[in-house]
C-alpha cells in the first residue's frame, strides 16, 4: 500500500514537473532572477561604498536610532512594503539591530512585510470595483496576471522567499480573485525569508 501511494505522490510531482517546464515558470524564474539580482547587487555595493568612503554604516543606523521614533520608521517601511516595496527592505533589517531588541523587531518588520502584501492583495480586489482603474492595471501588470493565473500559490510563494516582487505577486493575486486564506498560506514564507536575512546582515552591522 505504502510503495503504491509513494509510486502515486512520485507521479504527481513529475506532472507538475512537466506542468512548469510547459508553462514556461523555470524560465521565468531564471529571468526573474537575473533582473532583481542587479539592483540588490547595486544596493549592497551602494552600502559599502558610503560605510568606506562617507560614513560608517553603524553611525548611520545609530543616528536613525537616535533621532527618529521606532514607530516612524516601521511606518515608512509599512508603506514601502504596500506600495511595490519601493525601499529595499535590507535596510530596514539593518536598522532593526542597531534597536534596543533586535529580534523583536526583526519580527515586526516580518510581520509588517507580509500585512503590506495583504495590503497589495486587497488593492487588487478592490481594483476590480473600479472600472478605469482595472484596466490600467490590467494593461501594465497584463504579463504578472498572466503568470498569477499558471502558477497561482507557488508564484506567491517564490514571491514571498526570494528577491522579487512580493507585492506584485500579491496586486496580482487579488486582481485574479486567488482565494485568500491560500495566500496568507503562502505568504507565511516571508517569515521565512526575514529569519535568514536578518541572520546574514546582523552579522554584517554587528
Amino acid at each position: 500500500m505504502s510503495s503504491k501511494s509513494g509510486i502515486k505522490k512520485k507521479n504527481r510531482l513529475q506532472l507538475l514537473h512537466q506542468y512548469y517546464v510547459y508553462t514556461g515558470f523555470y524560465s521565468f524564474l531564471k529571468d526573474a532572477l537575473k533582473k532583481a539580482l542587479p539592483p540588490i547587487l547595486f544596493v549592497v555595493a551602494a552600502i559599502v561604498c558610503i560605510h568606506y568612503f562617507v560614513i560608517d554604516l553603524n553611525t548611520a543606523l545609530q543616528y536613525v536610532i537616535d533621532n527618529y521614533s521606532n514607530f516612524l520608521v516601521l511606518t515608512l517601511f509599512f508603506v514601502s512594503e504596500s506600495i511595490l516595496g519601493i525601499i529595499p527592505p535590507e535596510l530596514f533589517i539593518a536598522w532593526s539591530d542597531k534597536t534596543s531588541d533586535p529580534v523583536l523587531y526583526l519580527s515586526i518588520i516580518a510581520l509588517l512585510s507580509y500585512l503590506g502584501g495583504a495590503v497589495s492583495y486587497f488593492t487588487g480586489r478592490a481594483s476590480l470595483k473600479i472600472p478605469a482603474v482595472h484596466n490600467y492595471l490590467e494593461v501594465r501588470m497584463e504579463k504578472h496576471l498572466k503568470n498569477a493565473r499558471k502558477w497561482g500559490g507557488f508564484l506567491i510563494l517564490v514571491g514571498a522567499l526570494l528577491p522579487l516582487p512580493f507585492a506584485v505577486a500579491s496586486l496580482a493575486a487579488g486582481m485574479i480573485r486567488f482565494d485568500f486564506k491560500y495566500w496568507a498560506l503562502f505568504g507565511l514564507a516571508r517569515f521565512v525569508r526575514y529569519a535568514i536575512y536578518g541572520a546574514a546582515i546582523f552579522s554584517l552591522v554587528s
